[in-house]
């Protein structure tokens, strides 16, 4: 059997193949990239059922998801029929992007990472996160508990 032995042109060619079709692959890629659509996601909801009136007691909250995104919900009013009686908010911390909860005895919402503290308007009291909460709007349609986006 006959050994092939790897001659300097040889060896010269097949580096100039491979960086070849390395610049290839790297021009290809970004082109490739910008023709192509990207995946399409789930379009974001402007409402969600979140449970049923009366499923919350006063002084209580409920993590839930909305939108891909945890969110809160609290009881704070007497009447479970009244919108007023809810508070909807995100529960991601504008810091560092941890779970809020709601904290009964002293009525605000804390990020325990940091110990950032957000009133029921998603307003900053203290602590480390740079912006506000956003804040979801509540109603009560036959029964139920909706959250909407604010402005939809």
């Amino acid at each position: 059997m006959e050994e092939k032995k790897l001659t300097r042109r040889s060896f010269v060619d097949y580096l100039l193949w491979v960086t070849g079709a390395g610049v290839l692959g790297t021009i290809a890629y970004p082109v490739l990239k910008f023709i192509l659509p990207p995946p399409q996601s789930e379009p974001n909801n402007l409402t969600m059922t979140v449970m049923e009136v009366g499923a919350l007691a006063r002084g209580a909250f409920k993590i839930f998801e909305f939108n891909r995104k945890p969110a809160i919900i609290i009881r704070t009013g007497v009447d479970a029929n009244a919108p007023e009686s809810y508070h909807a908010l995100s529960a991601v911390c504008t810091h560092l992007h941890c779970t809020v909860q709601y904290e009964n005895a002293s009525g605000q919402i804390f990020c325990a990472c940091h110990n950032g503290r957000f009133n029921l308007q998603g307003q900053v009291l203290s602590g480390p996160p740079p912006s506000a909460l956003p804040v979801y709007r509540v109603e009560i349609q036959k029964g139920k508990i909706i959250v909407a986006v604010q402005g939809a």
